[in-house]
């Protein structure tokens, strides 16, 4: 088959590769008819490099047709339409059956202190392969794969497999009091839909990004955008009564813009050797912390900042006096995206797409121009906010 693999730091190609095989019988295979380009994966493009082997495959967020089924298979049949969560989790451990899938102790990375096993995402995470394939071995298949209809477009189901559930938590783990205003930092996928499911329940969202495109985006469902200036800040609070708003989600993460001496840390530690990286990263790591030291400034007092854009530093200063002053709340974590599907698939069904599903992707391309579309989406480059890829 054709997949996506990771040839180095800044370096991805598409190769062929034997079709992944049924190899426990929970599993299925699964011909893939989209799959997308997250925001993470260009952590593993330009930053995770050696936590990941020449001609890995790639990607988290795939969809498509089951092809095959293990012989202990119970709910899912050959030609069933899936989404594929990029958490792998068993459904019943402890962890799970408390909601928390990314915790999952079935598939705990254990030996480098990680949680659940991810599609296409590092040896920290078990160095499964991903889904910017024709094929996906799908393991324990009949809780991760959520059969979806055939009358819809692939669009409005393909986010389920992260960025609209991610959202979603972000979201929930705000705990934006009844009609009060939420922050967005950054308005990339995961922010687009954090701000639309803030208007969704209710909300004022107030939201910050320096990409016009992606203002101008989020503009058309609702949400109040503000450029990333040197004086955000002060307008956050001028739009709050002097406040600041009353949560915030940073759907940034570690590659914010602002932070030259912790980009250049990271770039650094990705030029090194894969053994002296890693050493790096898991002891010395930062991140740069622009976005979540602008959330933890802005959000009024009492109030919550949830995490959704990734962290992976190990020695971040934070200005904890400042936050215990505050009585603020910090919420964060890898998403439990099979605890939140249910409550979101009746709103992507709805035909009136209230989240806007079909009003993301800006690029849906072949499997063949994937090397091109990592490096468009990074630059961010020709209106690019979201990539679909069609395998």
């Amino acid at each position: 088959m054709r997949t996506l693999t990771f040839q180095g730091t800044q370096k991805v190609s598409v190769e062929t590769v034997p079709d992944p095989r049924i190899e426990e019988p929970t599993d299925v295979i699964v011909k893939i008819t989209s799959t997308a380009i997250c925001g993470s994966d260009l952590h593993l493009y330009d930053v995770m490099g050696a936590f990941i082997n020449k001609g890995d495959v790639l990607g988290h967020e795939p969809m498509g047709i089951v092809v095959e089924v293990g012989s202990a298979i119970t709910k899912l049949a050959v030609g069933d339409r899936v989404v594929i969560p990029f958490v792998i989790a068993c459904g019943h451990c402890y962890m799970c059956t408390r909601g928390l899938t990314s915790q999952c102790e079935t598939t705990q990375n254990r030996e480098s202190g990680s949680g659940a096993s991810l599609y296409g995402y590092t040896e920290l995470y078990g160095d499964v392969p991903g889904g910017q394939a024709e094929y996906l071995r799908v393991q324990l298949a009949d809780f991760n794969a959520t059969k979806v209809g055939a009358d819809l477009p692939d669009e409005r189901y393909l986010f389920l497999s992260d960025i609209l559930p991610t959202a979603w938590q972000g979201v929930k783990y705000a705990a934006v009091p009844d009609g009060g205003t939420l922050g967005v930092l950054g308005l990339g996928p995961v922010g687009q839909f954090v701000s639309r499911i803030g208007k969704h329940f209710g909300y004022r969202v107030l939201a910050i990004d320096p990409v016009a495109e992606r203002r101008q985006m989020a503009e058309r469902h609702g949400v109040e955008t503000l450029d990333l200036t040197d004086d955000a800040l002060a307008q956050l609070r001028d739009l709050t009564d002097g406040r600041g708003p009353d949560s915030i989600v940073d759907a940034v993460g570690m590659e914010a813009h602002g932070n030259p001496g912790a980009e250049f840390a990271q770039k650094a530690a990705g030029l090194l050797p894969d053994a002296i990286a890693k050493k790096v990263m898991t002891t010395a790591g930062v991140d740069r912390l622009a976005a979540l030291h602008l959330a933890l400034d802005a959000v009024r007092r009492g109030g919550t900042v949830s995490l959704s854009g990734v962290y992976a530093g190990v020695a971040d200063p934070m200005p904890l006096k400042d936050m215990f002053d505050k009585g603020m709340t910090l919420r964060m974590g890898q998403c439990n995206v099979q605890n939140w599907r249910d409550e979101i698939l009746p709103l992507v069904e709805d035909p009136s797409d209230p989240l806007g599903t079909e009003d993301l992707t800006t690029h849906a391309v072949p499997l063949e121009q994937a090397p091109e579309m990592y490096e468009i989406f990074k630059n961010k480059e020709d209106g690019c906010i979201k990539v679909v890829l069609k395998p």
